[in-house]
């Protein structure tokens, strides 16, 4: 008993702690944002074309660095979409003269990962490393990048590691819808394939295909070799010349032009927002995928090129719109109405245009809310600016947000790269914070009204369709049905295989 009672005691005497050390009845107001300081970047370029950035961070013995090639997914041929992805993947799965695990070991030595990927309008191999290290990994960057095998056995052993990974994706309703109105938006386009294939695209690829594209892709005059952490920029510039200056492009590799090789439909301006759909491709697409327990809405709109003085104001548009748990969409269609555990928006730069995409999951029965629900909150970002409490807070979140990224050397080197890829000076680093603020409520409406009418807006809803088809057509009634197990993401028009 006397147990008992000095417990009781010892738990009333941490409560009265407590209650003494939270004398406030609501939480202080947060303090104002510490001032990053970012040096801007130096540039220099290589006698081959290699154009080098070096953003100097003393205080940690860390470099990251990432070899760009300004070539991606968009170069995929007609037919062969996953191309570039696939020779990504490739590219770490051995060279000339070393195996597949002779690379990973090398890596591993080294106490970094040896990373390639590909995406709209870069391709590209990283690795972080200590700065005593960064010579030999700059080493083995150089090697993978120019030097893939492209052995055959690797070839059929990343393309079903690959196609299992696709059949997964696929069962899912919002990466299935996602696809497909990212589909409808860019029809016709560089972008209008996904980046990662098809199940019927990547048994097509062949090794020719791969050591092809890679001529194009990975040439010196193509390419930024950025560099960021504890490394002076003559030092990096004399480790550049020392591991790159003997790369030279491949025999009878043509420099890619600004958007490489796909074709586009005639009088197809890639930055329009409001371009109408092609022939035979519909502005609502209903994916029907039987026994799904959940549907996927996924709303899309095609933006001009974020690479101009608009790239703040798009921005904190969608940070109001849907970044966030404070954003409108969330509060409207998860806290609201619970609806969804996550609501929200995100805007993806391309070297020609932007992307804006709302993704929402939710009950097949409550889609076609969902879907007027969206639709109204776009709506009224066109015609209503944001508060001036709605805007500070949402500017407060994106600037936290970008000031942590940049806090490693890995995310400087990100958000170095995304200037570099969208034809920006880097810079322009520098004044990002400044930008941000500089958004009036005015510029997100202005930036709203032109850019999110209507008539751009595309439409995918996957899920048991015939739990949502009805009320969602009394909505679009051109909405057009697809089985999940019908669609063909690369054909010029339609999205039906015939």
């Amino acid at each position: 008993m006397t147990a008992w009672r000095g417990g009781v005691a010892a738990a009333l005497a941490a409560l009265a702690v407590a209650a003494s050390a939270q004398p406030y009845p609501t939480a202080p107001a947060p303090a104002p944002p510490r001032p990053l300081a970012l040096a801007a970047p130096l540039e220099g370029r290589l006698a081959n074309g290699l154009r080098v950035v070096v953003a100097r961070r003393d205080g940690v013995p860390l470099v990251s660095a990432a070899l760009v090639a300004l070539s991606g997914s968009e170069a995929d041929p007609p037919r062969l979409a996953g191309l570039a992805s696939l020779m990504a993947s490739l590219q770490t799965q051995g060279t000339r003269t070393r195996g597949a695990p002779e690379i990973a070991a090398a890596a591993e030595a080294l106490g970094g990962s040896l990373d390639s990927a590909a995406g709209w309008n870069q391709s590209l191999v990283t690795m972080t490393v200590t700065t005593p290290r960064l010579a030999a990994a700059l080493a083995l960057i150089a090697e993978v990048a120019a030097e893939p095998a492209f052995a055959p056995e690797e070839i059929e052993r990343v393309r079903t590691q690959t196609l299992d990974a696709l059949k997964v994706v696929w069962s899912q309703p919002g990466a299935l819808a996602g696809l497909v109105a990212e589909r409808l938006a860019f029809a016709g386009s560089v972008y209008g394939h996904p980046a990662g294939g098809t199940p019927n695209s990547l048994p097509r690829i062949g090794r020719d295909d791969l050591v092809a594209l890679h001529r194009q892709v990975y040439r010196p005059d193509n390419a930024v070799l950025i560099l960021a952490g504890d490394i002076a920029f003559e030092a990096a510039l004399q480790l550049a010349r020392k591991h790159f200056a003997g790369w030279q492009p491949g025999p009878g590799a043509a420099a890619p032009g600004p958007a490489a090789s796909a074709p586009r439909a005639a009088g197809d301006p890639i930055a329009a927002s409001s371009a109408p759909a092609l022939s035979g491709d519909p502005l609502a697409v209903a994916i029907d995928m039987p026994r799904s327990e959940q549907a996927a809405v996924v709303l899309g709109l095609r933006l001009p090129s974020r690479s101009g003085g608009d790239r703040a104001i798009s921005e904190v548009m969608n940070a109001v719109l849907g970044s966030g748990y404070s954003s409108r969409l969330s509060q409207e269609i998860r806290i609201k109405r619970g609806l969804s555990y996550d609501a929200g928006s995100g805007i993806e730069s391309r070297r020609e245009a932007g992307w804006l995409r709302v993704v929402v999951q939710t009950k097949n029965e409550s889609a076609a809310e969902v879907v007027a629900l969206i639709q109204a909150e776009v709506d009224r970002m066109m015609a209503t600016p944001p508060g001036a409490d709605e805007l500070a807070a949402r500017k407060a979140t994106i600037i936290g947000g970008f000031s942590r990224s940049v806090e490693t050397t890995a995310g400087l080197v990100r958000a170095i790269r995304s200037l570099v890829v969208a034809g920006r000076p880097p810079a322009e680093l520098t004044g990002w914070i400044a930008a941000l603020q500089a958004v009036s409520a005015a510029d997100v409406q202005r930036y709203a009204a032109a850019h999110l009418g209507a008539p751009g807006r595309r439409l995918a809803v996957a899920g048991e369709a015939e739990r949502f088809v009805a009320p969602l057509r009394a909505a679009a009634p051109a909405l057009v049905v697809v089985g999940a197990d019908a669609l063909d993401l690369e054909r010029a028009s339609g999205l039906q295989r015939e």
